[in-house]
């Protein structure tokens, strides 16, 4: 067959804009759950505010100390109009979007000590707003708050969720919106941190009851991805998948600290990014080997199965994000490539070729319209991929009908 009669390939789409701004390498970037905005922090301690449709910087900010940078930075429902960044200067910070943009001082600082690659997770759950048009369920999510054993009550393996008598309870909502995860100041462990008093409520593994000879993670090496979940089963305990050094990935439930519930390992080498579905039912996970790894979580048993193994040409994904209505997952890799697959069947859907450097990771709008990837070539790139149809009005008739 002649060049010319060889099925051509549907050509790599490009960005719809490219932000740029920044003057150090790109680390993390983030969208608003509700306002059209994006945010973005760099390797220079630089947090920046975008507007999506004009595509021009709203407000920028010197959150950390240039030598730390801004290494994560995170937005949730829960927090409203506050955002959260994380520096490798040990801090955590919070900061209030204005009419004039970010507050110049942060309205909490939490010293976590930590000095890591570990990128902090906000606590996710399956009844988001987004989730409940899609016509999810979760039983209790409205009523039932979510709890976290403190260090004096959560020493027992099979520590009973109802007979604890000192619980850490948040609010009366199960969207754990005052509680972080970060890879601990020991780097093999996790620690959750309530946002609003700056404390430290937990460690995982427990020091008290992990045994010093047979230690669940410390042989692991460093921790370098963590996601906090909260599963409909878990009556709205706060559930945590992290990443090691090794390859291997832990799943945590709250009420057994001393270890963890399971554990798996997809990758051979560091295991350097994970995500978990908007139905906290699955996830993907990404490493410093060639392997993509796609899993689901059976809360029941509460072990993984690996549902799809993906081999990539180049190796290394750094970041990894689903996007709010389960359709679509996309890696940020070092070979300068956002890879894009369908989530449910695992076929690779796009590889998107725009930045020029490593790219360090990945996310999409809440309303799934637009996906963000961010690069250490100092640019933040904006993508519209397999939009989500606009429901008819006989779709909208037809589910009003139904209620």
């Amino acid at each position: 067959m002649s060049n010319a009669e060889k099925p051509r390939r549907r050509p790599s789409p490009d960005p719809v804009a490219v932000l740029r701004g920044h003057r150090a390498a790109v680390s993390d970037t983030c969208f608003h759950p509700t306002l059209p905005l994006l945010f973005s922090g760099a390797a220079d301690g630089e947090l920046r505010v975008w507007d999506t449709a004009s595509h021009r910087t709203v407000s920028s900010i010197w959150a950390h100390g240039g030598a730390a940078g801004v290494y994560s930075i995170a937005a949730g429902a829960g927090l409203g109009n506050m955002i959260v960044s994380q520096g490798r200067d040990g801090l955590c910070k919070g900061w209030v979007i204005e009419e004039a943009g970010l507050s110049r001082r942060p309205i909490f600082t939490i010293s976590t000590s930590t000095y890591h690659f570990c990128k902090l997770s906000l606590v996710k759950v399956p009844c988001s707003a987004h989730g409940i048009q899609s016509g999810l369920s979760c039983s209790n999510s409205d009523t039932e708050p979510h709890r976290v054993l403190t260090g004096e009550n959560a020493g027992s393996r099979d520590a009973n969720p109802a007979g604890a008598t000192q619980e850490y309870e948040q609010g009366s909502s199960s969207d754990g919106q005052n509680i972080l995860a970060i890879a601990g100041q020991e780097s093999s462990e996790i620690e959750l941190w309530d946002i609003k008093s700056s404390r430290k409520i937990m460690c995982l593994p427990q020091r008290c009851s992990a045994n010093v000879t047979v230690h669940p993670t410390k042989q692991r090496g460093l921790c370098m991805a963590v996601q906090a979940f909260i599963p409909c089963e878990s009556g709205g305990y706060i559930n945590i998948l992290s990443s090691y050094e090794d390859g291997s990935t832990l799943w945590w439930d709250v009420r057994k600290p001393g270890s963890p519930l399971s554990s798996v390992k997809y990758h051979s080498e560091s295991a350097l990014s994970i995500a978990i579905d908007g139905l906290c039912t699955g996830g993907i996970s990404g490493g410093a080997d060639s392997k993509i790894a796609m899993f689901t979580l059976d809360h029941q048993k509460g072990t993984f199965s690996l549902r799809n193994e993906i081999e990539i040409e180049r190796s290394g994904i750094t970041g990894i994000a689903i996007r709010p209505d389960n359709k679509i997952t996309a890696t940020a890799g070092w070979d300068h490539r956002i890879r894009v697959y369908n989530y449910s069947k695992g076929n690779a859907l796009a590889v998107l070729k725009y930045h020029s450097a490593t790219c360090n990771a990945v996310a999409f709008s809440h309303d799934c319209k637009l996906m963000a990837s961010c690069s250490a070539d100092t640019t933040v790139a904006l993508w519209e991929l397999y939009p989500p149809k606009t429901p008819s009005k006989v779709d909208i008739a037809t589910e009003e009908v139904e209620k």
